[in-house]
């Protein structure tokens, strides 16, 4: 009987996992079918599978050179916003980690509370700091406010690795006569690897994917626009015609380097968000 209730139990667990992955992941199976659609088929009857399937809607994304364009821009920007979040980043959380101060428990849950206020709340603010740095219409002027949103997440994760190393690591270094930049960046930073790699990719991602700022940055120049900017933007192949095709088609292409540098990172990931979870 016991069996039997052990059995009853995992199969149910395991049809609740089903359950959930058929959930999460229909959208991306849904959005990966229609862009293999011909036009008349998108509009026709609604089915599982093309009934034909063609390129044409993926030829037409990768012949536009303006989401070439915007495909580099996103890279260049989403890849140096990572790299300065995890820089700045690592420094502040040192500091708010491993260092013993006054106000530091009230700076640290500060810079936490930055993460709550709504994008379109401070949008004007910065977009007067964008126009006074003379960086509007420009890449950089994403590179100069995403930090906004990536920056707070990178100090706030990086400090709970910081505050689980243990003490004795630095101490050893200091007493080798390691200066304290030393034990960090020779020391520190090798052993939190997997955070990094962990932060880091989720500060690409967000900004990889970020749309309002990058819609009202860049609205001015085509040539600095990402590419969450111009899939919003196709008009599509045929006039009058409303281009779901083609934006499922360059959805799929813009997905694809996420997924791969998950793929090539999973290791680290599960390393970074499991590390520091349990403490001894």
């Amino acid at each position: 009987m016991a069996r039997l209730g052990e059995m009853l139990r995992r199969g149910l667990f395991y049809l609740l996992v089903i359950v959930i992955a058929i959930y999460a992941l229909f959208p991306f199976y849904w959005a990966l079918t229609t862009s293999f659609k011909t036009e008349n088929e998108l509009f026709g009857r609604a089915a599982y599978l093309p009934q034909t399937w063609t390129l044409k809607n993926y030829q037409y994304v990768l012949r536009d050179g303006g989401f070439l364009v915007a495909l580099r821009n996103s890279a260049f920007v989403a890849g140096t916003t990572a790299v300065l979040s995890l820089m700045v980043g690592a420094f502040a959380a040192y500091a708010l980690g491993r260092l013993r101060f006054r106000g530091r428990m009230l700076l640290l849950y500060l810079v936490l509370s930055m993460t709550m206020f709504p994008a379109i709340s401070i949008l004007s603010g910065l977009y007067t700091i964008v126009r006074e740095f003379g960086v509007f219409g420009t890449p950089f002027a994403l590179i100069l406010t995403y930090p906004v949103f990536t920056l707070p997440f990178t100090v706030w994760v990086l400090t709970s690795f910081f505050r689980g190393l243990p003490a004795e690591i630095e101490q050893a270094a200091i007493v080798d006569g390691a200066s304290p930049f030393q034990t960090f960046r020779l020391i520190l930073l090798p052993l939190l690897a997997p955070a990094l790699v962990t932060t880091g990719l989720l500060s690409f991602v967000s900004s990889w994917n970020e749309y309002l700022f990058a819609l009202n940055f860049t609205i001015t120049n085509p040539d600095a626009q990402t590419v969450t900017v111009a899939i919003a933007q196709f008009s599509g192949i045929d006039a009058m015609q409303e281009p779901v095709a083609e934006i499922m088609a360059a959805a799929m292409i813009v997905t694809i380097p996420l997924v791969v540098l998950v793929l090539i990172f999973q290791n680290r990931i599960a390393a970074g968000l499991t590390a520091g979870a349990v403490k001894g």
